[in-house]
């Protein structure tokens, strides 16, 4: 069996193969301010009594602090349910659903949903992890359990060595650039090989978080050392559970990939498989720089921009805004000193949240303007404006081009 196998037959109590249409225990479920309150109302509507509400986690994350009145209303809308059915919910400031997701829940083995399609992100803990709609969610919530189709898996090799200035990101964006944004539509990604294995859960959790963007309703790694390490430093040590594929595991298809051949790369506007070289894009002038999401919001890719700046300031008339993934993340970047070397090079840095990745505030384009971001989508009008652009890239690469004022290659600050 592969992983995906394996985790649906343990929630299954039986073996089942891909393919297969099952009905599955849940193990964790998630909610964010922009999905919560369409899951909620038909929760009413349903009119049943909720049976998992201690498996429930509300998170207002995506307009974190609330820039309008009607957000203001479904905020306190999803508050005041979570304390009626006894949920947990975690207000403006904690910081992004997935992040506290992996800091504080998700287990290796786990079966997770969530009202986001970046729910996929939990696979880097060895988690069967998707995206669903409200109404999916809806019934999660009140019957703990849903159906499934179990997916067919695509087993994503990459050995080789990254050269410095090239991330995990990197190889994610190469992964989507081959695939395409449809070319793994309703499978899992298993991500295998020796440059794999050696990457940090921070970085595996960038790879899993983008499986989406070519379709993927999983994104999976092994669990191993790294992920035994991570839980530990979340005081959740006993969460760790072996996850391995068998060896003569079933894939609809391989992909092979040399992360030595691999340069720093960036996604074009308007879609995530817009993918080319750094390189070929060097040079394009930039009105602004994001750092942040659930995507490269954590403490590494916070520590990689602080190196980067440090005693240094960025273009003149370039805004760089910078946005931790969790309250933890924020406090042990202060602590560290990441925040007042970023504030230092002329950066901004805004609450622990989604920011100005989905365009509901905090960060909007003007008309014409570009931005570079870590974020995981640049659909036009992804951040508010159809009328401004978006390109993806590495924090490494993101914090190079605040420094420049134009799109720039990182490697030559990591010789």
């Amino acid at each position: 069996m592969n992983i995906s196998e394996k985790i649906f037959s343990e929630k299954c109590g039986k073996d089942v193969q891909a393919g297969e249409i099952v009905v599955a225990r849940i193990d964790q479920i998630a909610l964010q301010d922009g999905t919560a309150p369409l899951a909620i109302r038909k929760i009413m509507e349903l009119g049943v009594e909720v049976r998992a509400a201690e498996r429930t986690h509300f998170f207002v994350d995506h307009a974190a602090p609330s820039p309008r009145r009607e957000l203001s209303n479904d905020q306190k809308f999803i508050r005041e349910f979570a304390g009626k059915i006894g949920a947990d919910f975690n207000p403006p400031g904690e910081g992004i659903i997935h992040q506290l997701m992996v800091e504080k829940w998700v287990k290796p083995g786990d079966l997770a949903v969530g009202a986001d399609s970046h729910t996929c992100t939990y696979g880097a803990l060895g988690c069967f992890s998707t995206g669903m709609g409200s109404t999916d969610v809806a019934i999660a919530v009140a019957l703990g359990r849903n159906w499934f189709r179990v997916p067919e898996s695509f087993r994503i090799q990459v050995d080789g060595k990254m050269e410095k200035g090239v991330f995990s990101k990197d190889v994610i964006l190469r992964i989507i650039g081959e695939l395409k944004a449809d070319g793994a539509t309703y499978k899992a990604l298993e991500f295998h090989g020796d440059c794999v294995k050696k990457m940090s859960i921070e970085e595996r959790l960038t790879m899993s978080n983008m499986a989406v963007e070519c379709g993927a309703k999983a994104g999976l790694f092994e669990t191993d050392e790294e992920t035994k390490k991570f839980l530990t430093e979340m005081g959740r040590k006993e969460d760790f559970k072996e996850i391995k594929a068998d060896e003569n595991a079933d894939y609809e298809k391989e992909f092979y990939f040399d992360a030595s051949n691999i340069e720093p790369l960036v996604a074009k506007p308007h879609n995530v498989d817009n993918v080319c070289e750094v390189s070929k894009v060097e040079g394009v002038k930039v009105d602004q720089v994001f750092v942040g999401t659930c995507t490269n919001g954590r403490l590494s890719d916070i520590e990689i921009v602080a190196k980067l700046l440090k005693g240094k300031k960025i273009a003149k008339n370039v805004r760089l805004i910078v946005a931790p993934a969790s309250r933890r993340v924020y406090l042990k970047a202060i602590e560290r000193g990441y925040l007042k070397t970023i504030v230092e090079a002329g950066g901004l840095i805004a609450p622990p949240g989604c920011a100005c990745c989905v365009g509901i505030h905090m960060g909007v384009l003007a008309d014409g303007e570009v931005c570079l971001s870590t974020q995981n989508r640049n659909f036009k009008g992804r951040m508010g404006n159809p009328n401004a652009e978006i390109y993806l890239a590495s924090p490494a690469t993101a914090a190079v081009t605040a420094l420049k004022g134009e799109i720039s290659d990182p490697r030559e600050f990591f010789l």
